[in-house]
C-alpha cells in the first residue's frame, strides 16, 4: 500500500459536525438501556454532596467512555465529538466525572456493585452470554495487584504480583474478582472489590466467593457451579463459605508435609498418563510440558481447625523433573518428579476435574482485557474513586461482553480489544430525515454483518400480538 498523493496536496482539518469516530456505542448503550442501566443506578446510587448528583447520567457516560477505549477520566472526552450529541444525551464532561467519582463514599461503591450485580442478570436473561448455564458453571476468583505511580494514591502499598514469572514486589492496589463462565462461554465479571496493595488475598474471600455464587445463581447458572481459585485461597473458612452456598470447590493446596506425605502414600499403580494435545506452561520448571501423569487420594484439610476439617479428594499432577546435565552424559539414576496437587470435591472423573483446574487460567484473560482497556490506570488519588472505577470498568467489560455474543459466535469469545476494534470504533456520518437518524458507515467494512446484526438486536423490542 502506498500514498496516491503527496502530503503537500493532502490537506485535513476537523470540522464535519455529522461524523462520530465511535458508532458501535450506538447499539451496545441501547442494550444498556434495556437492560435498564440508568434505571439500576437511580434506584441504588446516591453519592452525597453537590457533585454525586445525577449518578443515572455520570455513570452510564463513564461506561460508554470504557467501552469506547478511554483508560482515563480525560479519555473521556471522546464522548464529545462531531454529532455524539445527536445520538446521545446527557453527555458530562471529564471534569464533572471525575468529580462525581470523587463524591463516593465505600457506601456508594457497594451500590455500584449491586447494580453490576443485577445488571449482569438481566443481560444473562436477554442475550446468550453464558450458553450452557444451566448445566456446569465456573466461579473463578482471583486478584491483580495494579501498579500504580502517584504519590497520593490511597491504599497503594507493596504487595505481590508475578512480572515474567518472577514474584515481585510492586507499589500499587490490588483488584479482587469474580467471573463467571461456562465450557462453552468466554469469562464475565460477577464480583470485583478493590483493596489495598498489601492485602491478603484471602481477605475476605469467604463473602467474596459467597455473593459471587449467588450472581451466577441470578445470572441464571442453575446447574452445577465449581468454584476454582489457586493456593492463595486455601482456607477453611472460603471452602466452607463456598459449600455453604451450594457450590462446589477446586482449589490449589500448598506444597506443605501433610500433603506431601498424602502424595507420597500414592502407589505408583495408580498414576494416569496423559498427553496434552496443547502443552502448558511449568512454572517450576520454566518449560512447556506436554506429558504428565495424574493420580487421586482422599484427603481431609484443615484438621487442626475445630469442627472445620473437609474430607474431598486430592488430585495431583507429576511432571518429570529433567535432569539438564542428561546431554553431557549424567543419566538420572531414578526419575524425580514435580508435583501439583488440587483439592476438590468435583464429582468429575478425574482427567476431567485436573483439566477443569487448570482452567482457573481464564481469569487472567478478564485481567488482561482490563489492562488492555478501562484498567490500564486506576485515575484517582481517591481510594473510593478508584474503586467505582473498578466496578464501572467490570460493567463495561460485562455490556462489551454480550454485545459480542449478539453479534456473532465468534465475537461472543473475542478479545475485548478486537471487539472495540471492529464494533465500536467504526466511523459514521449521521442524516437526518423525516425524523430519522441514518447512520452511514464505511463503504466495504470488513465486519459489516457483525455490526448490522448486533444493531438489529439491540434495537426496539418486537411487538406483541
Amino acid at each position: 500500500m502506498r500514498l496516491l498523493h503527496s502530503l503537500a496536496r493532502t490537506h485535513a482539518t476537523f470540522d464535519d459536525p455529522n461524523l462520530v469516530s465511535r458508532a458501535g456505542l450506538v447499539p451496545v448503550m441501547a442494550l444498556a438501556q434495556r437492560a435498564r442501566l440508568t434505571e439500576l443506578v437511580a434506584a441504588q446510587v446516591r453519592p452525597g454532596g453537590p457533585c454525586g448528583v445525577n449518578a443515572q447520567l455520570k455513570v452510564p457516560c463513564l461506561v460508554a467512555g470504557m467501552i469506547g477505549g478511554a483508560d482515563s477520566i480525560e479519555d473521556m472526552n471522546l464522548l464529545r465529538h462531531g454529532a455524539m450529541d445527536m445520538l446521545f444525551g446527557g453527555i458530562r464532561a471529564p471534569s464533572t466525572l471525575g468529580s462525581h467519582l470523587r463524591s463516593y463514599t465505600w457506601g456508594n461503591v457497594r451500590q455500584l456493585e449491586a447494580v453490576n450485580r443485577q445488571l449482569l442478570a438481566e443481560l444473562a436473561r436477554r442475550t446468550p452470554l453464558l450458553p450452557g448455564k444451566d448445566v456446569l458453571a465456573f466461579v473463578d476468583i482471583d486478584s491483580m495487584q495494579k501498579r500504580v505511580y502517584g504519590h497520593q494514591k490511597q491504599g497503594a502499598r507493596f504487595g505481590h504480583t508475578k512480572i515474567g514469572g518472577k514474584s515481585l514486589l510492586v507499589r500499587g492496589l490490588n483488584a479482587l474478582a469474580a467471573v463467571v463462565s461456562t465450557p462453552l462461554s468466554a469469562p464475565v465479571i460477577a464480583a470485583t472489590r478493590l483493596r489495598g496493595g498489601n492485602a491478603a488475598s484471602a481477605r475476605g474471600a469467604a463473602s467474596f466467593a459467597a455473593g459471587a455464587i449467588t450472581t451466577a445463581r441470578a445470572a441464571g447458572c442453575t446447574g452445577t457451579i465449581v468454584v476454582r481459585m489457586d493456593s492463595a485461597y486455601y482456607a477453611a473458612k472460603v471452602i466452607t463459605a463456598i459449600r455453604r452456598a451450594g457450590a462446589l470447590f477446586s482449589v490449589t493446596v500448598p506444597m506443605d508435609p501433610k500433603v506431601k506425605a498424602a502424595i507420597a502414600a500414592i502407589p505408583e499403580d495408580a498414576w494416569t498418563p496423559i498427553k496434552y494435545p496443547r502443552a502448558i506452561w511449568d512454572d517450576q520448571l520454566r518449560a512447556w510440558v506436554s506429558d504428565a501423569e495424574v493420580a487421586e487420594a482422599r484427603y481431609t484439610a484443615f484438621t487442626s481447625k475445630k469442627g472445620q476439617a473437609v474430607t474431598a479428594r486430592l488430585v495431583v499432577r507429576r511432571v518429570r523433573d529433567l535432569n539438564k546435565q542428561a546431554a553431557a552424559g549424567q543419566d538420572e539414576l531414578f526419575p524425580l518428579w514435580r508435583y501439583h496437587a488440587v483439592f476438590t470435591d468435583s464429582p468429575f472423573e478425574l482427567l476431567q476435574a485436573e483439566g477443569q483446574h487448570r482452567d482457573h487460567a481464564i481469569v487472567e484473560q478478564v485481567f488482561a482485557d482490563w489492562s488492555d482497556g478501562p484498567l490500564a490506570h486506576l485515575p484517582s488519588g481517591s481510594f473510593a474513586a478508584n474503586a467505582a472505577w473498578l466496578t464501572c470498568a467490570a460493567i463495561a467489560c460485562n455490556l462489551l461482553r454480550a454485545a459480542g455474543a449478539l453479534a456473532s459466535l465468534a465475537y461472543a469469545r473475542a478479545r475485548g480489544a478486537t471487539l472495540r476494534r471492529d464494533l465500536i470504533n467504526v466511523a459514521a456520518r449521521t442524516a437526518r430525515s423525516g425524523g430519522h437518524i441514518t447512520l452511514h458507515l464505511p463503504d466495504g467494512w470488513h465486519r459489516e454483518h457483525e455490526w448490522l446484526t448486533l444493531f438489529a438486536a439491540c434495537g426496539p423490542p418486537a411487538a406483541t400480538a
